[in-house]
């Protein structure tokens, strides 16, 4: 447990815990809040859908220009002006609750969506350069992974008693507050290290950015698999309450139950990631992976709430596993130049993939039914797990990582030699 917490003692470091988990809440307070205030003055699922394309697609276009224009600045002057700006928002929004003009309101809740996806990935690209080079990358990613799922969790439950009980406006104005506190805390940072990439133009870095990823097989692989696989796990989102409603015939606490259990299970998996400090991230990447393909097949099988709820846990247990530990071992195998960009990419294609998944998961519901929408999710989960398995059976994970390490000023337009062939089969770690 203490090695668990060594990163709270590197300097700046707590400050970036803390800005994670408020732009977690944050996110899930505005979101609500936003939904609630858009459908009241609409009555439009239309218009609340647009919203939350918005909020969540938007991103995937805007979030790695707005990186790669930002990342030669001192961390704490690039995080406290997004955080900032993010409060000058939230303040729009919340005159605009008072006074309803849904074009305005859609555009800024845009705009807030790449503030908060760029804040993440400046903040996981600080946390890096300030924890690889005491080797404490894992152990600070724990936190702020324990940070993001107690966000996931609670931001929902928090958000409903606070539009509940103070309204629209009066929640808008907390997150406005909150985004602002944080800015002054990271504003403040003195020991937050500064990034230094290259001195070209924004298209010139993202195009750097690009070919770095692109002649890395290891790295290219390890997020295109990732991004298939969004595409699968998002498959359910959408069907999620009529699953629970109808099929299983469970009403709205049935529905609450199934959320609750997935999320229980997020907290589980995070505190799991951080207690096993000594597993490999090739394996945990496996069986977490594994876990949730299993849960949705078991999910759409399920005779009854409670089996499904079982089903859910486990799914969460996974989720809560897969997500920290794709993020640690991409940054692992990525050099500390192209930290910002490389998880603003990750960031651009978990907003971009889930929408297809959204579509796919719809129509085979529309067409079939709500089991068959799990069923696939949780065959296709399992089909990308397999395909990047064997894609990366020989790759020796080890040496890629010490390679970009040792790499912390690349020239991207150079060939990367391909490794040299490990010294035994017991040197080699597969995905």
């Amino acid at each position: 447990m203490a090695t668990a917490l060594r990163p709270l003692r590197i300097p700046a470091f707590p400050r970036l815990a803390i800005a994670n988990l408020v732009n977690e809440l944050g996110n899930w307070l505005g979101e609500i809040a936003l939904a609630i205030l858009v459908f009241d003055q609409t009555g439009s699922p239309v218009a609340t859908a647009g919203l939350f394309v918005g909020i969540h697609f938007v991103p995937a276009l805007a979030t790695p220009p707005l990186v790669a224009r930002v990342e030669h600045l001192p961390a704490r002057r690039s995080l406290a002006t997004l955080y900032a700006t993010e409060a000058v928002v939230f303040g729009v929004l919340a005159i605009l609750a008072a006074d309803f003009l849904l074009a305005a309101v859609l555009a800024f809740a845009a705009l807030d969506g790449v503030l908060a996806a760029s804040a993440r990935a400046l903040t996981r690209a600080a946390a890096a350069a300030a924890l690889k080079p005491a080797g404490l990358l894992r152990e600070g990613n724990s936190i702020l992974n324990i940070g993001f799922t107690a966000g996931a969790a609670a931001g929902p439950a928090l958000a409903g008693l606070v539009v509940a009980g103070a309204g629209v406006q009066a929640a808008l104005l907390a997150d406005a507050a909150s985004f602002l506190a944080v800015a002054a805390l990271l504003a403040t940072a003195k020991a937050l290290p500064r990034a230094e990439p290259e001195a070209d133009g924004v298209l010139a870095r993202l195009r750097n950015g690009l070919r770095y990823v692109r002649q890395r097989a290891l790295l290219r692989r390890l997020i295109a698999a990732q991004a298939v696989a969004f595409v699968f796990f998002a498959v359910v989102i959408p069907i999620e309450v009529v699953f629970a409603k109808e099929t299983l015939e469970a009403g709205d606490a049935g529905y609450g139950a199934l959320l609750a259990s997935w999320g229980a299970g997020m907290l589980l998996g995070s505190f799991a990631f951080a207690l096993l400090g000594r597993a490999s991230l090739p394996a945990l990447l496996v069986f977490s992976t594994l876990a949730i393909g299993a849960a949705y097949l078991g999910i759409g099988a399920a005779p009854s709430l409670i089996v499904a709820c079982a089903a859910s846990a486990v799914g969460g247990i996974g989720n809560g596993v897969q997500w920290v530990a794709l993020i640690t071992a991409v940054q692992a195998l990525t050099a500390a130049r192209f930290q910002a960009r490389v998880v603003a990419m990750l960031e651009a294609i978990a907003s971009a993939m889930p929408g297809i998944g959204f579509v796919i998961g719809g129509v085979v519901a529309a067409t079939l039914d709500p089991r068959a929408s799990y069923l696939l999710a949780g065959a296709g989960v399992i089909a990308v797990l397999a395909a990047a398995v064997w894609a990366m059976r020989d790759a020796d994970w080890s040496l890629a990582a010490a390679a970009a390490s040792a790499e912390p000023f690349p020239d991207p337009a150079e060939p990367v030699e391909p490794p040299p062939p490990p010294a035994s089969p017991g040197d080699v770690a597969t995905f």
